[in-house]
């Protein structure tokens, strides 16, 4: 890491402001940058060396949340991120005013269904020159039922479909999950029964949840989503039975307890044995998992 003098810039709650201007910053909008993942109230304070010089990491300045956490703030993603979302809300007006506008094209129309019934009886009046009016509403039914088919078969593929890219998306990350196989005493598929429905697909990414609906965010990539690991560590930093999934620091054979052997009810099962032992032991603390 180095150090520089100079370098002084004050964060809150997912955006960043040189520190002279912080005094001045609107606490309104200062609270609607606030997202999922950032502890409430947060304050990251620069971090300092014995000289009082900022301390960078991959030329990075450090900051240092309220829980102790330490995160290398990239100032030029940051920049490109609300570059980006700056432009996807010039996007997302000129669609609005693009709707109204069509929308003007239908002023004076209050009941829409009756619109729309007497544009089908001029469509049926102009075709009663070829057929009469009962072929037409019998080759309307035959039509209307070969669709039916074809979109229930579309939509049961499109349900299976759906559910594979789920398996292969959501449940291969937690079979390669380093946070799962360097800091959990439980396996992946334990991991996933628990914490499975707080991940979602959405636009072939996979998004994470917490537990107020509210996206994850990256804590070291402000206004971007956080990946797969850093969500799942956010998930475990908030379960309530977190020092029972935990592996024990400095434990050694089959008897160590998780959580440091703090609680008073006696460990059920050994969470420091196999894989099969492991398994039954979650699965005697936690009868909900299985």
């Amino acid at each position: 890491m180095r150090a520089f003098p100079f370098l002084s810039l004050g964060i809150r709650r997912g955006f960043f402001l040189p520190a002279d201007r912080m005094v001045g910053a609107s606490p309104g909008r200062m609270a609607q940058q606030q997202m999922a993942g950032w502890p409430e109230n947060d304050e990251m304070k620069l971090k300092l060396d014995e000289q009082g010089h900022a301390v960078l990491q991959d030329g990075k300045p450090v900051y240092v949340h309220d829980d102790g956490k330490e995160v290398a703030f990239d100032a030029p993603a940051t920049v490109a991120t609300i570059t980006r979302l700056n432009s996807e809300a010039k996007s997302h007006r000129e669609r609005a005013e693009a709707a109204e506008k069509t929308a003007k094209a239908f002023e004076g129309i209050e009941d829409a269904a009756a619109a729309r019934k007497a544009l089908e009886l001029v469509a049926n009046l102009d075709a009663k020159k070829l057929v009469d009016a009962g072929e037409i509403e019998k080759v309307k039914a035959e039509i209307s039922k070969a669709f039916e088919t074809k979109l229930g078969e579309a939509t049961t593929r499109a349900e299976q479909l759906e559910q594979q890219l789920y398996a292969e998306k959501i449940g291969g990350s937690f079979a390669r999950s380093k946070l799962i196989a360097d800091k959990l005493a439980i396996p992946a598929d334990m991991v996933q029964a628990r914490f499975g429905q707080s991940f979602k697909i959405e636009d072939g990414k996979v998004v994470a949840y917490d537990q107020h609906g509210q996206k994850i965010y990256s804590r070291a990539r402000p206004g971007e989503l956080a990946d797969f690991d850093e969500a799942l560590e956010t998930l475990v930093e908030h379960y309530p039975h977190r020092d029972h999934i935990l592996k024990a620091s400095g434990a050694n054979g089959g008897g160590a307890q998780a959580g440091g052997g703090n609680s008073k009810t006696p460990p059920k099962g050994n969470l420091g044995g196999s894989k099969s032992e492991r398994v039954a032991a979650i699965a005697a603390r936690f009868p909900d998992l299985k």
